[in-house]
């Protein structure tokens, strides 16, 4: 089973973009989602931005991973 994350682009620099994942700001790789852009919110796995999503749906998935961390 393969886990990704919702995630929102902060910045880009060429193939690569820095990240917001609750708070945590890390490069990501957008070789696999050139056509993601600042201020989307993407899945990321292994360090790639894989999938763009919807705000609502990002915002979803954060609130019930942290109430879950918070078990």
């Amino acid at each position: 089973m393969c886990l990704a994350i919702p995630v929102q682009i902060k910045k880009i620099n060429k193939d690569t973009a820095i990240i917001d994942a609750d708070g945590l700001e890390k490069e990501a790789s957008l070789a696999l989602l050139p056509q993601a852009g600042v201020g989307d919110y993407v899945l990321l796995h292994a360090g790639f931005a894989i999938q763009k999503i919807n705000e609502a749906d990002a915002l979803e998935s954060i609130k019930i991973w942290n109430e879950l961390k918070s078990l």
